[in-house]
């Protein structure tokens, strides 16, 4: 399968203020792109914290657009995601996974949610490559990573990202904001997580970077 990580933050990486205001950090120009990339990947994947804060519909959203919209995909290993949640109230007309490591809520699956269920790793937390093999075993082939920083981070350890989309505004957030990515554990700059930039052009106000895995 591939991943992709879509990025979009303040030029020294924050995806928000320090008390989590975000929207909008990039502009306009940028979240429509960001719109054309969700169209042509198979999932959009974020982490229960980002479902819970921002409740977004991670759907295909430009002016006369008609195809299909992506499965939207939530690592929620205790399944506290809402029925009142955008995701689940949606689920039904665009596919919905949620992957845990517990059960099946049968509550989300009377919404129509689709709910996996893979192996624990850490804290209990769903184990990537296992969440990887189970979407690709429902016919998913690309999925793109949108938060948050610590979902990021985990999928960067596991080497399991081979593209980065990355849109930097022209604003500075500081040390208190919060990270794009969250901890890598790099202790020495060979181990470090490496990338080659195959494009960098400005979208509205913004900078638009792409990456291929090294």
């Amino acid at each position: 399968m591939g991943v992709t990580l879509k990025l979009a933050t303040s030029l020294d990486g924050r995806i928000a203020t320090a008390i989590g205001e975000s929207r909008w950090i990039t502009g306009p120009e940028a979240r429509a792109e960001t719109h054309r990339l969700r169209a042509a990947h198979d999932a959009v994947l974020v982490g229960i914290e980002t479902a819970l804060a921002d409740d977004p519909e991670l759907t295909v959203r430009l002016d006369g657009y008609e195809g299909r919209q992506p499965a939207r995909v939530v690592l929620d290993s205790r399944q506290r995601l809402r029925c009142t949640a955008k995701l689940v109230q949606t689920a039904r007309a665009v596919p919905t996974y949620v992957v845990t490591t517990d059960a099946p809520s049968a509550d989300l699956m009377d919404c129509g949610v689709r709910v996996l269920t893979v192996r624990a790793v850490g804290d209990g937390r769903p184990e990537l490559e296992a969440a990887i093999e189970a979407l690709k075993g429902e016919g998913l082939e690309s999925v793109m990573v949108e938060g948050g920083g610590q979902v990021a981070a985990s999928f960067l350890r596991c080497g399991l990202v081979d593209r980065i989309e990355w849109f930097r505004a022209p604003l500075l957030l500081g040390a208190e904001g919060r990270p794009g990515i969250g901890a890598l554990a790099v202790s020495e700059l060979a181990a470090a997580p490496r990338f080659r930039r195959t494009e960098a052009r400005p979208v509205g106000v913004d900078l638009w970077e792409r990456y291929e895995r090294v």
